[in-house]
């Protein structure tokens, strides 16, 4: 007996020292634990891998619903569209109607056969604000999930919008307001003042160093010359002689025309070196001088000016949105307000086509005050009478919404001088004194909503005045600092340039137009 329970407890001795040594093992063996991890980690790794598929599916509906927001309002503003048409009729600034149901139908339309989505809102709606179109649209919707349902989230929301904007072109009228008097005549550089000086014989006793001014007339006896003047040779008289080459047709005897227009036509060569300038008169007369320094003439602040409205003219045509959406006319005054070429769209004529107002342009000097037009008259320059013609001829003040609903801008191209005098057939009346435009003239123009742009060509010294003509010299001279203070308060709020030579003539022009555009799409 006392050997068996030996047995048995050496037996049970064992046993329980091989459990305690398991137990020890399993206590510092930590390979079990990656299954119990997996085991606690498969409910969150699922869920995980369910709010991806979940997500996923609701941002390809928020795509598909995006893009037909994106193409609904697109439409919407689109050149061809109805409502664009519908906003250029419309004289107010406001909501464009149909606009809402016309962009919604668009929408849902584009979304017919998409699925996979419950309770759809959107709203829309296209408004118009001065030139400028916009198109809205925003939307909501909920789209159902598999997987997060389990953790309470039975749907996820989605939301977006959409904006377009189409910008109206503005159809604009530039009436160019030229003036042509006889300071606009002076020669357009110092250069070609003295070259003018040399060779004019015009007054040779009151001007001894040839005349600048007032040397344009046509009339026989508006120059007070009578003797016919000598040469040197058959064709060039002497620098500082009154008269041209004896029988030249413009001056026959007894004389009294005024030849500085003439002579500026005909162009001049140098005597000798850098001697003395000899009149070409038996070149052919040109009637546009396009640039100074040419042999062939002298360039006059006219041709400046003219050949400014031409690149004025093609800029116009190369800037245009849509067919004929600008209109230019040309109106040149002295002592009326003359329809030299009066509003057109055609903009891109040839500048010797004789029917185009690109042609029109280059023959600016042409009209100089010559006491020989009778639709603008001699003598001054006559803002007095000028302006309210034009108030006149602008029947009608638009909002550039349409070729019949125009906004108007006036482009007053001038040296600032008012003169109140007149001459025809070489008599004169009124005062020679030189002043300065009377505001309250443009200020009705601006009351109704035209736009007046200024480009003030300054007024050059009269070299060497005299008292000619009642001092008229030196009245001009004296009015110079006068000139500038009054055209800018007579043009509207940040359209006023200055342009000393040819080529900022040019480009004062165009930037004037440039901004009249820019700021039109702005306002209106």
């Amino acid at each position: 007996m006392r050997q068996q329970i030996r047995k048995l407890s050496t037996q049970w001795g064992g046993r329980f020292a091989r459990a305690r040594a398991l137990v020890g093992d399993f206590r510092v063996d930590g390979r079990g634990n990656v299954a119990v991890i997996c085991a606690v980690s498969a409910i969150p790794i699922v869920a995980a891998i369910g709010c991806v598929i979940d997500y996923s599916n609701a941002a390809m509906l928020r795509t598909k619903l995006q893009a037909a927001a994106d193409a609904a309002t697109l439409a919407a503003v689109s050149a061809n569209s109805t409502l664009i048409t519908t906003a250029k009729s419309m004289t107010t600034n406001g909501s464009v109607s149909g606009g809402s149901t016309a962009v919604l139908n668009f929408f849902n339309a584009d979304l017919a056969s998409t699925t996979g989505y419950t309770n759809p809102s959107s709203t829309a709606g296209v408004t118009k604000s001065g030139m400028v179109i916009n198109a809205t649209l925003s939307y909501t919707a909920q789209v159902p999930t598999f997987f997060l349902g389990v953790i309470g989230y039975k749907n996820i929301a989605i939301s977006g919008g959409s904006t377009a904007s189409y910008t109206l072109p503005t159809y604009i009228d530039f009436y160019l307001m030229l003036d042509v008097s006889g300071s606009m005549g002076f020669p357009s550089t110092t250069a070609e003042q003295t070259r003018l000086q040399g060779v004019n014989p015009d007054n040779n006793s009151l001007y001894p160093n040839g005349c600048t001014f007032a040397c344009h007339f046509l009339a026989q006896g508006a120059c007070p010359q009578s003797e016919q003047g000598q040469s040197n040779s058959a064709n060039n008289p002497q620098p500082g002689q009154k008269m041209s080459a004896a029988g030249y047709i413009p001056n026959p005897s007894p004389g009294g025309y005024c030849q500085g227009y003439i002579v500026s036509r005909l162009g001049t060569t140098p005597a000798t070196g850098n001697g003395p300038f000899l009149t070409n008169w038996s070149n052919t007369p040109v009637t546009y001088c396009q640039t100074p320094g040419t042999t062939a003439c002298i360039q006059l602040r006219l041709d400046a000016v003219g050949y400014a409205v031409n690149q004025l003219l093609q800029t116009a045509a190369a800037s245009e949105q849509v067919t004929n959406q600008f209109r230019v006319g040309l109106y040149p005054f002295i002592q009326y307000l003359y329809s030299y070429f009066p509003l057109t769209t055609s903009l891109s004529g040839s500048a010797t086509n004789h029917s185009t107002i690109n042609y029109a342009a280059t023959q600016l000097a042409t009209l100089l005050d010559s006491g020989q037009n009778s639709n603008l008259g001699s003598g001054g320059t006559h803002f007095e009478n000028a302006f309210p013609s034009m108030n006149n001829l602008i029947t009608s003040v638009g909002t550039g919404t349409s070729t019949s609903n125009t906004l108007p801008y006036v482009f007053l191209i001038t040296d600032g001088s008012q003169d109140n005098q007149t001459q025809w057939s070489g008599n004169w009346s009124g005062s020679n004194s030189a002043t300065t435009i009377n505001t309250a003239l443009c200020t009705t123009l601006k009351n109704r909503g035209i736009t007046i742009a200024i480009l003030y060509i300054p007024y050059e010294p009269i070299q060497n005045p005299t008292t000619f003509a009642n001092s008229e010299d030196i009245y001009a001279n004296n009015n110079i600092p006068n000139i500038p203070p009054a055209l800018q308060a007579c043009a509207s709020p940040n359209f006023f340039y200055t342009a000393n030579t040819p080529t900022d003539i040019t480009n004062a022009l165009i930037t004037m137009f440039e901004q009249a555009v820019s700021t039109a799409h702005i306002t209106n």
